[in-house]
């Protein structure tokens, strides 16, 4: 089970925190759908034939399934696993899908990549040396995921709930990384 960001001291006072959001999840679903829904009904009634129903029933119908739909995926397996990121002059936080947090100092840090892997956003982090991470608290027994890159093992984590959004946390890192470097 990972642990909140909350119990965590942050390793600098600047740390900015990322983390998944259900609630922010479940909202984006049931926007998409609710548009999707309401999008092809003009199309269906066209083509199976007028069926006589108020518009509004063609917007309730809309609603409850974007919201058994949302909910069903918020609630789900996948979608309930938290992930957080903080980012600070201290170094790069990561817990990923209910793992134990592990920090990585800027300088040892080789690579980070923010990609698209399908509808999903993914975070790489590429230590320079697995040495060099650093679990949070003493006992920790395992870090996010770990996944083989063309640049080496890397961390890995989904972003796809994560608040504030993927481009957020894609500039903060950069300004961490061009001052390590620089």
């Amino acid at each position: 089970m990972s642990i909140a960001p909350e119990e965590v001291r942050a390793p600098a006072r600047d740390a900015v925190l990322f983390r998944s959001s259900p609630a922010r999840t479940f909202v984006m679903v049931f926007a998409v759908l609710m548009v999707a829904y309401l999008a092809v009904s003009p199309v269906i009634e066209w083509v199976a034939g007028d069926s006589g129903d108020p518009w509004w029933a063609t917007v309730l119908q809309a609603v409850v399934i974007a919201a058994g739909a949302a909910g069903a995926y918020a609630v789900s397996a996948r979608a309930a696993l938290t992930t957080w990121v903080r980012v600070s002059s201290g170094g790069l936080e990561l817990a990923a899908q209910d793992s134990d947090p592990v920090l990585l100092d800027w300088a040892d840090i080789a690579a980070v990549v923010i990609r698209r892997d399908g509808l999903r956003t993914v975070l790489d982090v590429v230590p320079a040396d697995l040495d060099s991470v650093h679990p949070v608290q003493e006992g920790d027994t395992g870090g996010p995921a770990l996944a083989d890159t063309p640049r080496g093992p890397a961390f890995t984590a989904d972003l796809t709930q994560i608040w504030p959004s993927p481009r957020a946390l894609r500039r903060a890192i950069g300004r961490h990384l061009r001052g390590a470097a620089g």
